[in-house]
């Protein structure tokens, strides 16, 4: 057949290069709406849920008993359920019914009866409702801060510039596992250099990274996996019973955490069980709320390809993060990993998450450029950052983000390098030289630095954890290094992690250290004027790019 030369032109296209199939039900290929779903229901008896979506209890699996269990308020789901899945829809995008009034009604209902309600409604709808169910009234943002190298000088720089430009929350990891105090370090110290309260984590295997956070070297946590099918669950040697420990251990000693899930895992896995993605994604969420977590990271996250790749996936990415906000509970949704070529459709996504508002817009928005990235790349990085506040002006949108000079930033990634040399040398570690500082200082990536002693770094690393170095060691380091004011912001962190109360829902601190939370700033839209508007100092420092012409300096 000869060729139109418009489909030639259109098949170079970048979108042409992403990866996409039609729906495949029986291995779980399928957004929503699978013939495999079960069709919702109940049953109570004697205080004790007996039959859930379809299924009597003496056949159910551990995550339906898990949910059965704790996951549902049992004395109102019987009159919850009954109610037609559309007036519920409806509710949801109806500013004369407040949240507090829906939550009443959406904790009560079971996985299939959630995802019947959200899928009777459109995007636009969904994002509605998003905007409405959010728990914290004030949106946030949260930050990716890795290198190639582990380099803790660059982390502790990058982390910096991040915490000016308005990030509330950093996550790191490594490339190789025992850098791990480093980086943790890092982050630490780079994200208050830049801005007191900034909460920040390492994102490791389980063990180490409550390790970590007991040290006093983290202040929350966030990949605390769960799953929607009993094979791909026990394929870690775990349970939803074994995973609610581990979150009552991070939770006692003072560290704010999430469970982490997404759209596609199951599939991704090899055990979806013929189901959708969306009705394993809410088991998912169910769980979350009944081990008692406070929030979610989710919206695909690391598995988007896979949703992303069927009809109406994109869709259920903004589904699942709805059904989190109607078990009341923190949202992280995602944007964090990168999934196509096409940077039409990467803002698409975004916007979704990025109009109505979450909790976290990323759960990982790349402080580096993306080759430096060590979550296998994200959605948005520091290349993009100046779209991203214009975009915000565009619209009239806080996106968690506000303009920066240079020249602060340049002295803000200067003065976070040369505490961590004073730090390194007060500790006794392998020596951080001008020359890395200085590179630090005005780098885009890795690719700008010098090349640090692996072996030593290693060996020094490891001995944080040997000599039993905590959070304390770096306060007092950084004091006598000089650095009092950032030594006294690692001491609220600190003091912070004993007091506890940042473990109340949807917390991030101001630059005071005080706790903005669903509790003390909750979400209280119900219409125009109401919610949380961009307006006054804000809204004023959102619109001025450094970029955009001054009439009065012309």
């Amino acid at each position: 057949m000869k060729r139109s030369k418009r489909f030639e032109v259109l098949e170079k296209r970048p979108v042409h290069q992403d990866g996409y199939t039609k729906e495949w039900p029986e291995v779980g290929l399928i957004a929503v709406g699978s013939p495999n779903d079960p069709v919702p229901s109940v049953k109570v008896e004697n205080g004790k849920i007996v039959e859930m979506d379809g299924k009597k209890r003496e056949d159910f699996d551990f995550i339906d008993t898990f949910l059965a269990d704790h996951s549902i308020n049992i004395e109102n789901t019987e009159k919850a359920m009954a109610l037609d899945s559309t007036d519920i829809a409806r509710m949801l995008v109806d500013i004369n019914v407040s949240r507090d009034e829906i939550i009443k009604i959406t904790t009560s209902l079971t996985a299939a009866k959630l995802v019947e309600v959200v899928n009777k409604l459109n995007v636009v709808e969904m994002m509605m409702a998003l905007q409405k169910m959010r728990a914290r009234k004030t949106p946030s943002n949260q930050a990716h801060v890795t290198n190639i190298r582990d380099n803790p000088v660059q982390i502790a720089a990058d982390a910096a510039e991040a915490a000016l430009r308005g990030f509330g929350e950093m996550e790191t990891t490594v490339g190789i596992v025992r850098y791990a105090p480093f980086n943790a370090i890092a982050i630490l110290v780079g994200s208050q250099t830049g801005r007191a309260g900034v909460l920040t984590q390492c994102s490791l295997e389980e063990a180490t990274e409550l390790k970590l956070g007991m040290l006093g070297f983290t202040a929350y946590a966030e990949t605390i996996s769960v799953y929607g099918t009993e094979n791909v669950f026990v394929d870690g040697d775990d349970t939803p019973y074994s995973k609610t420990f581990l979150a009552s251990a991070y939770a006692s000693r003072g560290l704010k955490m999430r469970f982490t899930s997404g759209t596609g895992s199951e599939v991704q896995m090899g055990y979806a069980e013929g189901k959708s993605m969306l009705y394993l994604e809410a088991r998912c969420i169910m769980m979350t709320k009944g081990a008692g977590v406070q929030g979610l990271q989710n919206g695909s996250v690391s598995c988007i390809g896979v949703p992303a790749a069927v009809p109406g996936g994109i869709r259920v990415v903004l589904g699942e993060n709805l059904i989190t906000e109607m078990l009341d509970l923190e949202v992280a949704s995602s944007n964090d990993q990168t999934f196509t070529h096409s940077q039409i459709r990467k803002t698409a996504r975004t916007m979704m998450q990025f109009l109505p508002g979450t909790d976290f817009i990323c759960s990982g928005y790349s402080a580096t450029p993306n080759y430096d990235n060590m979550f296998a790349g994200s959605n948005w990085d520091a290349e993009d950052y100046d779209d991203w506040l214009v975009l915000q002006r565009d619209l009239k949108v806080d996106g968690g983000l506000q303009p920066v000079k240079e020249e602060d930033v340049i002295a803000i990634r200067n003065k976070a390098a040369k505490a961590m040399q004073a730090l390194f040398r007060q500790l006794g570690l392998p020596a951080i030289t001008d020359e890395e500082v200085e590179a630090a200082t005005y780098a885009h990536g890795s690719k700008d630095m010098p090349a640090r002693n692996v072996v030593e770094d290693l060996k020094a690393a490891q001995e944080i954890l040997s000599r039993g170095m905590t959070g304390l060691d770096v306060v007092k380091g950084l004091y006598k290094g000089g650095f009092q004011d950032i030594a006294e912001r690692v001491l609220g962190i600190l003091k912070q992690r004993i007091a506890g109360d940042y473990l109340q829902p949807s917390s991030i601190f101001d630059d005071k250290f005080n706790v903005i939370s669903a509790v003390n700033n909750k979400n209280d839209y119900m219409g125009p004027g109401t919610g949380y508007r961009l307006e006054g100092e804000r809204w004023n420092k959102l619109k001025d790019i450094t970029f955009a012409l001054d009439p009065e300096k012309m």
